[in-house]
C-alpha cells in the first residue's frame, strides 16, 4: 500500500499511461511477385527438383496461386538453409582440423 502513496511511483505510472503503447507496426505481407521470380530463377537453373522436390516449368510458376508460391518458396528457403548450414559445418571442421596442435588432422589422400 505504501507504493500507491509514493509520488515517484505515481509519476512513473502517469508517464507509462501517457506514452503510446509499443505495439508492433503492421507487417506487410510477402512480396509474391518477387517470390515467384525467385522460383522462376530456380526453374531456370534446373535445380528445382533437387531444391523443392517438384519439377516445375516456367508456365506453372506463372500460373501458380499465391498459396502454392508460398509453399514452394518455403521449401526453397529450407533447402538453402540446410545447404548453408552444411557448408558452415564442413568449413568449421576443415578449419579446426588444420589448426596447430589438432590431434585429429585430416589426411589428404595421395593421388597414387
Amino acid at each position: 500500500m505504501a507504493e500507491q502513496n509514493d509520488p515517484a511511483m505515481a509519476e512513473v505510472v502517469a508517464l507509462l499511461e501517457s506514452e503510446p503503447a509499443n505495439a508492433p507496426a503492421a507487417v506487410p505481407g510477402p512480396d509474391i511477385p518477387a517470390l515467384r521470380e525467385q522460383l522462376a530463377i530456380l526453374v531456370s537453373t534446373g535445380k528445382c527438383k533437387e531444391a523443392i522436390g517438384v519439377n516445375l516449368a516456367h508456365d506453372q510458376v506463372k500460373r501458380s496461386d499465391d498459396k502454392d508460391v508460398m509453399k514452394h518458396y518455403k521449401r526453397y528457403e529450407t533447402y538453402v538453409g540446410a545447404k548453408t548450414t552444411e557448408t558452415l559445418i564442413e568449413a568449421f571442421f576443415d578449419n579446426q582440423s588444420t589448426q596447430p596442435g589438432c590431434k585429429n588432422k585430416r589426411r589428404r589422400r595421395s593421388a597414387e
